[in-house]
């Protein structure tokens, strides 16, 4: 009899469960809006300056020749129409770059500036110049639009750097305030900055050693290869309607009807510009630099050269009272 086999049993399967629909996801909650925080104005990032950009303001104009050329040509142009005796103030002064070249050996200096980190950076920095021709300088924080002093208070008061620039809409208040501080027959020394820059197109094209080697002739020689190719415009820089603008002729035409005298306008460094590969291989020559800054002083006078100048400086003489020399 044949053996039998297992049983022929069918496994009991339950049957498929039906997929559970898919639960929908829970959206997260939209976040409310939220306005935009305004843009600080000038005024309220100058009071906010810390002591990092106190420090990088006033290592703006060193560190490498072109910023050597820059300040230079600047401290020459405060040297000639320094003002001896009585008092100067530097308006917007940052950390005292120049503050201690305004006036003379027997003048009293005022450094004026919103920012206190700016005010505390200028007694680190007075061992950079001789205590002898700098002497003391007082700090006054305040606003350069209401400065604390009385009409007519200093023989010489400068405004210097972008602090016009950078006021924006409240540059003419800070014009008008800084001309009411002068006292009769005082300078007001002015920096502006009309246009993006320039830079000699002759310069430009040459190999930086070539030009060190061209500068070593004398001034006279070289201006009328700068003069036969003319100059190239720089990009333009700070534009915004937070920047405003001057040109020089604009100040000269609003000094005329007050009575006052402008005795220099000079834009900073045209020929060289921000090229600072062609001044360094110039610095390497005591003589050759010394012919840059003649050069840049004669072709910065020029009133062709002051239209598109990223600095122009401006030097004028309030009239003085009747009857006074």
């Amino acid at each position: 009899m044949a053996a039998l086999g297992p049983p022929n049993v069918r496994r009991y399967r339950p049957p498929d469960k039906a997929p559970r629909p898919a639960r929908p996801r829970k959206r997260p909650p939209e976040p409310a809006e939220q306005e935009p925080e305004p843009t600080p104005t000038p005024r309220e990032r100058f009071v906010a300056t810390d002591p990092y950009r106190a420090d990088r303001e006033w290592q703006r104009y060193e560190g490498t020749p072109q910023r050597d050329l820059f300040r230079q040509l600047r401290i020459r142009f405060l040297r000639r129409h320094a003002v001896d005796g009585g008092w100067a103030i530097d308006v917007g002064s940052g950390p005292g770059r120049f503050t201690p070249f305004l006036g003379g050996p027997s003048s009293r200096r005022v450094a004026l500036d919103l920012s206190r980190a700016m005010l505390d950076e200028i007694p680190r920095r007075l061992d950079t110049y001789s205590p002898e021709t700098v002497g003391s300088i007082d700090r006054v924080r305040a606003d350069s639009v209401q400065p604390p002093f009385p009409p007519r208070t200093f023989r010489e008061v400068a405004v210097l750097g972008n602090t016009l620039g950078f006021a924006g809409e409240k540059s003419p208040g800070i014009l008008t305030a800084c001309e009411a501080l002068v006292a009769p027959g005082g300078t007001l020394i002015l920096e502006i900055a009309p246009g993006p820059g320039e830079i000699s197109r002759y310069l430009g094209r040459l190999p930086p050693r070539a030009v060190g080697r061209l500068l070593e002739a004398p001034p006279k020689a070289v201006i009328p290869r700068i003069d036969r190719e003319g100059f190239l415009t720089e990009r333009p820089r700070h534009e915004g309607r937070s920047f405003r603008r001057w040109g020089a002729l604009e100040v000269i035409r609003r000094w005329k009807p007050l009575g006052w005298e402008a005795v220099e306008v000079l834009s900073v460094a045209p020929v060289l510009g921000p090229d600072n590969a062609c001044a360094e291989a110039v610095a390497r020559e005591p003589r050759a630099w010394n012919h840059l800054l003649e050069i840049e002083e004669f072709v910065g006078r020029r009133e062709e050269r002051w239209t598109t100048a990223a600095a122009v400086l401006l030097a004028a003489q309030r009239a003085p009272l009747k009857g006074h020399a």
